[in-house]
């Protein structure tokens, strides 16, 4: 007897569509809303899923927060939510952030491959030669 099958992780977007203004990059940004989760397949049909997780990515900034379970699980179910701040928590730092000074937003970017951060706007890393 041949027994096919295993455990992978899987990821679906879900559609959420909502323009903010981003507090890393002071950017106008949309939410990306994203499920993880480890499935169990048997003959390349998917059977059950668990550990899930949900994610936001930011469009502007590329910075990835962990979303409030129970609104992801609601966004899962096709109801309609409203994603605040407060259901956000940082996982990853975006490319770009800035700070707020004498009323106009002060720009940094940061390059993702040796971290090095610069308010110039360039488009490559003066330090390793990425593009950020």
């Amino acid at each position: 007897m041949i027994f096919i099958g295993g455990i992978s992780q899987g990821q679906k977007i879900l559609n959420y569509v909502k323009t903010v203004i981003c507090d890393r990059c002071g950017a106008y940004g949309r939410y990306q809303v994203m499920m993880t989760y480890m499935y169990f397949s048997f003959f390349f049909i998917p059977l059950f899923k668990w550990n899930k997780k949900f994610y936001v990515k930011m469009s502007c900034c590329e910075a990835v927060y962990e979303l409030n379970p129970e609104k992801g699980k609601a966004l899962a179910r096709g109801q309609q939510v409203d994603i605040t701040q407060s259901d956000l928590t940082l996982v990853q730092e975006g490319n770009r952030r800035s700070t707020y000074e004498n009323g106009a937003y002060k720009v940094w970017k940061k390059c993702v491959r040796c971290g090095y951060e610069t308010e110039e706007d360039f488009e490559y890393c003066p330090k390793c030669g990425g593009r950020l």
